[in-house]
């Protein structure tokens, strides 16, 4: 199921982590306009950078930017599936996720994406797991004909929801669907809480369509509690990244990994850039 987009070429590298885009949200220089931003990611050595969507970027400035600086758009996040996400007791929640996905899979052909980002759904004290996993299950097939139509793929993702906690249940929830154009995106960070990456990647196999980048750690997690253990630099965590290399290269992936952390200025980005290369050649 892993994309064409993730296959390498003979004029690109054959890592796992093979092409690094960041989200848009990290690019913290509010004086530089749109294509600025775009010149500076390139710059910095980024092959791309993904957008939420919807959004209230002007469509040409962006489709602008990406060409004259060669910067891609591979990837597009969801920007309603947490105020009303498709597990919700509302039917018109439900519905506003819907809506939101099949417009952003339609706003990811104009921008050349090839995934649109989804967390599935929220389990909490007004939703137990059994009525997520149905409401789900609605949901997503309701969006996939939109998926279909227009080429660009749903990507899952693992986060801290208390939904489909288990790597094997999360792709038994991709197969029950039977589509190619459904898949995971795999969150490497988010799972250090409650599991082993490389466990992950052995059962989502090339389920897998793109890699969200973040560290975290077992330490800080025990002794300031759950959220803390996010506060600490790429690869100086608790990931074993050569482990999570090898593990994507025994599934076959090469493809893109998008940065997901705290951004900054145009120093920090750089810094980012760095610590993301080195993990990439563990």
């Amino acid at each position: 199921m892993t994309e064409s987009a993730n296959q390498p070429s003979t004029s690109v590298s054959v890592r796992p982590l093979a092409k690094i885009s960041l989200k848009w949200s990290m690019v913290e220089e509010p004086s530089l306009s749109i294509l600025e931003k775009f010149q500076l990611l390139r710059d910095l050595g980024y092959d791309g950078v993904e957008l939420d969507a919807p959004n209230d970027l002007p469509l040409d400035e962006v489709l602008n930017a990406r060409d004259k600086t060669g910067l891609k758009i591979p990837g597009l996040v969801n920007a309603v599936h947490w105020k009303h996400p498709l597990t919700d007791s509302d039917p018109a929640a439900r519905q506003a996720c819907v809506d939101s996905m099949i417009k952003a899979l339609h706003d990811a052909v104009r921008y050349g994406a090839t995934t649109v980002l989804l967390v599935p759904g929220v389990v909490n004290a007004g939703t137990s797991y059994k009525t997520a996993y149905a409401r789900a299950a609605e949901g997503i097939a309701k969006i996939l004909p939109a998926a279909e139509e227009t080429g660009v793929s749903i990507a899952l993702e693992n986060v801290w929801n208390d939904f489909l906690l288990s790597p094997l249940e999360a792709a038994d929830f991709v197969d029950r669907f039977n589509h190619p154009k459904l898949g995971w995106y795999f969150d490497v960070g988010n799972v250090l809480r409650y599991g082993r990456p490389t466990h992950w990647i052995e059962a989502l196999g090339s389920r897998i369509l793109k890699i969200d980048i973040k560290e975290y750690s077992l330490g800080k997690m025990n002794s300031e509690g759950p959220w803390k253990g996010f506060d600490v630099e790429l690869g100086e965590g608790d990931c074993d990244w050569a482990a999570v290399n090898k593990a994507l290269s025994d599934v076959g992936y090469s493809g893109w990994a998008s940065i997901e952390v705290t951004g900054g200025d145009r120093n920090r980005l750089a810094d980012l850039k760095k610590r993301v290369d080195r993990i990439a050649a563990l």
